[in-house]
């Protein structure tokens, strides 16, 4: 299996080696990703499995079993600029190594069983993330269609630019007497499994954010000729965010019962330009946690010190919220199954959360769905050293085909 792992993976990923100091880049709806995604089809019909791709370009490959409805695993093959190779494609060729297992046992599924490959997962390209999985559950937003990316490239010239018609894309929804029950597998993009001494990680739930956009309105002048005493320093009053918002996450984590994280990731200055004090700075800030108060705790906290903000550096601020999602909890009985699956085999497990967003929160809105993690290297993902290891991917095939031959059924 582990030949048959690190051939396909390579081949997944267009590629002869693993390690290219530049990753890969696999953007949604790009030629790349539909390169992938065509030796996913190749794979998949080299197991015997029927291949067929619906409106939204996800890529399902089934398993004909007794009963039509089906069990289904699977992820992503789309990356972000520059990233690894495993985010995504980990799920994706677990899935199909689990089949592969599954039939070389001589295993006879009663419920059919199908891979997933979804279509642009990540957000990389127009900051709108797991389009394919949306359609597949009914519940994409069609007002997407106008969002561009860098080049001014739409979603909709996107979506058609790889053969699909925007106006057929609702279309691609599995209605729910179709699916019994979804599995997903990704890698952990942390350390906890390792922290916690195991060997898989059964997913409680995701942690969706609140993304908050804070603007300081200041006024600009001559860096040289205006008095400190007398400026409105955009810059300068937004910059004690950052440190409160890293301080008062790590307080309101350690002393609640679920983990809390809080960051400000995006920053914009106005003019910025050497000689000109900021007129205007803009910081965007990302707030998770799967206890949906503590994250609004943690926002009331921020619009608070904003205030006292304003009134010690003279600027006015405002406070945008980009968005609010509520954080998706898994199917407790899917979850219990998943982690005895895996125990039974003799892997560690241990329950935990997830901070990142997956395909499985869209799933999880319409059927019963689980979240499975595997280990990698350090924690680091979404970069070209992310790593995982062929005997953790074994254990991922392996448990991931002992849930689909439970709940396949004999």
């Amino acid at each position: 299996m582990n030949e048959w792992l690190e051939r396909t993976l390579k081949s997944l990923n267009l590629t002869d080696t693993m390690k290219r100091p530049d990753g890969f880049t696999r953007l949604g709806y790009s030629e790349e990703e539909l390169e992938s995604m065509a030796v996913f089809k190749q794979v998949s019909e080299e197991l015997g499995l029927k291949v067929r791709r619906d409106e939204a370009g996800n890529l399902y490959a089934r398993w004909e079993g007794v009963s039509k409805k089906a069990v289904m695993t699977g992820s992503h093959l789309d990356t972000v600029e520059n990233g690894g190779g495993f985010d995504g494609a980990a799920g994706v060729l677990c899935g199909l190594g689990a089949v592969k297992k599954l039939k070389e046992q001589g295993y006879k599924p009663q419920a059919s069983i199908e891979v997933v490959c979804f279509a642009s997962e990540e957000s990389a390209r127009f900051g709108v993330s797991t389009i394919g999985s949306k359609s597949a559950a009914g519940i994409l937003d069609p007002a997407i269609q106008e969002v561009e990316d860098r080049r001014g490239i739409s979603v909709r010239q996107a979506v058609e630019s790889v053969g699909l018609k925007w106006e057929n894309l609702l279309k691609a929804e599995r209605s729910k007497d179709e699916i019994r029950s979804f599995i997903e597998l990704h890698i952990e993009q942390g350390t906890q499994i390792e922290d916690h001494g195991a060997q898989f990680g059964v997913v409680r739930g995701v942690a969706c954010p609140i993304r908050l956009k804070v603007k300081a309105y200041g006024m600009a002048g001559h860096t040289g000729t205006t008095p400190m005493g007398k400026r409105r320093d955009a810059l300068a009053a937004l910059a004690p965010l950052i440190s409160f918002v890293s301080n008062t996450a790590e307080t309101l984590s350690v002393t609640s019962s679920k983990p809390l994280v809080a960051t400000v990731s995006t920053l914009e200055v106005k003019p910025n330009v050497m000689n000109v004090i900021p007129g205007y700075a803009e910081a965007g800030i990302d707030i998770r946690s799967v206890d949906d108060q503590l994250k609004r705790n943690m926002a009331d906290e921020i619009i608070a010190f904003c205030a006292s903000l304003e009134e010690e550096f003279n600027v006015t601020m405002s406070i945008e919220t980009l968005v609010d999602n509520p954080s998706i909890l898994l199917d407790d009985s899917l979850r219990t199954r998943v982690r005895h699956a895996g125990e039974q085999l003799g892997y560690k497990a241990f329950e935990m959360d997830s901070g990142a967003g997956h395909d499985v929160m869209n799933m999880a809105a319409k059927w019963p769905s689980a979240l499975v993690f595997i280990p990698c290297e350090k924690g680091i993902s979404h970069h070209p050293e992310e790593f995982t290891s062929l005997e953790d991917l074994s254990a991922g095939v392996d448990i991931l085909a002992e849930v689909l031959k439970q709940e396949a059924g004999d």
